[in-house]
């Protein structure tokens, strides 16, 4: 029962190189996060515009792909981007194929 349920969702899944890409961004957003916080921190202490330009400069030497924003949560069995529940980490089509098969523990149909 299982292979047919991951059979039935693996024909959407995403480009491997895509996966890869965030991967590689979460790496990065972890390995500069307190460098940047510093650096955050640093600029909105700083009160003269001369030492806010020189702070941001250093930002602006980081690599892009470690600010936080750049990375994007992916569904770990589709890959897909969009509509993607951070409790699960599933998108919605999975959660809620998932949920109507049983799949998922707890999780019940709302009604009310």
């Amino acid at each position: 029962m299982e292979n047919a349920v991951f059979k039935s969702v693996r024909e959407f899944m995403a480009k491997k190189s895509m996966i890869e890409r965030e991967k590689k961004r979460a790496k990065l957003v972890e390995k500069y996060a307190d460098k940047r916080e510093a650096l955050l921190e640093e600029f909105k202490s700083a009160v003269s515009p001369l030492d806010k330009l020189e702070v941001h400069r250093k930002i602006q030497q980081l690599p892009r792909n470690s600010a936080p924003t750049r990375h994007r949560n992916r569904c770990w069995v589709t890959g897909r981007p969009r509509g993607v529940y951070s409790d699960f980490g599933l998108s919605r089509n999975v959660l809620r194929e998932w949920a109507h098969q049983g799949l998922l523990p707890g999780v019940v149909k709302s009604s009310w």
